[in-house]
């Protein structure tokens, strides 16, 4: 349901365990037996879900802005009303907030917010969308033309399944076949990047479980790269580095 993929048939059910299967789908009709998963933000959750579901057809991970987090991390997500994901949760609220804009002007407004330091929050006669001035230039890494690319992708798509996946889909329970869910590990290899300046740090406790090596107990095999001045989109902001880092990942891990 984003982009050019096809929109489910019932985007309104679309959860986080059928993109893990769609994943194990695509590898056993292509007959690949064993990958790097590579994710970004939510897909994060997809991507260790996925190495937790079929650890034999994982070679290594990297994931971007997001590193895993165990569903009994120490994590208190208790943010005012105004958190842009209790925004985003609340069925018909976001719908009626972007759709005083075009798809375009969505895209632009998320780019501009997500790219800050702060974690997007709204007073209570604020919607998300009006946290972005309409004059408020793109981000230095991100053209017009880039931008345009984006929004004719969404047009197509609308907004309705990246609702629910990920934010109307995180509170979904489900268990692993092969993990006690008090024991879960990820063994495979490991690469997190994330920017330094990404607003998810400012999550409560998401700073301190990432630097003291907490999240270490879950991802033993695993590697965490800091890029100063990076943003949440570090792989659009410094994509020459993002692809050198994990040129490197794959080449120091290939079996």
């Amino acid at each position: 349901g984003y982009g050019l993929s096809d929109i489910p048939q019932q985007p309104e059910n679309t959860s986080f365990l059928d993109l893990v299967n769609d994943t194990a789908s695509i590898l056993d009709s292509l007959n690949i037996s064993k990958v790097f998963v590579v994710a970004k933000d939510f897909g994060a959750k997809v991507c260790y879900t996925f190495a937790l579901f079929h650890p034999e057809k994982v070679a290594g991970i990297v994931t971007l802005g997001v590193p895993f987090i165990h569903p009994n991390a120490p994590f208190n997500l208790t943010l005012p009303e105004g958190f842009y994901i209790r925004r985003w949760q609340e069925p018909g609220r976001a719908e009626a907030d972007f759709g005083r804009f075009d798809a375009k002007t969505v895209v632009r407004n998320i780019y501009i917010i997500f790219s800050r330091s702060e974690i997007p929050i709204a007073s209570e006669n604020q919607e998300i969308m009006d946290l972005v001035d309409p004059l408020a230039p793109l981000p230095s890494w991100l053209t017009e033309e880039d931008l345009s690319v984006y929004g004719e992708l969404y047009h197509k798509s609308g907004f309705q399944t990246p609702l629910q996946v990920p934010y109307r889909s995180l509170g979904e329970k489900f268990k692993s076949p092969k993990h006690d869910l008090d024991d879960v590990k990820i063994e495979a290899p490991t690469l997190v990047i994330m920017g330094e300046n990404d607003y998810s740090f400012k999550f409560p406790g998401m700073e301190q479980y990432v630097k003291s090596g907490e999240v270490k107990k879950y991802v033993p095999n695993i590697e965490i790269i800091y890029l100063p001045k990076g943003c949440h989109f570090v792989h659009e902001q410094f994509p020459d580095q993002v692809n050198q880092f994990l040129l490197s990942f794959l080449n120091c891990n290939r079996s």
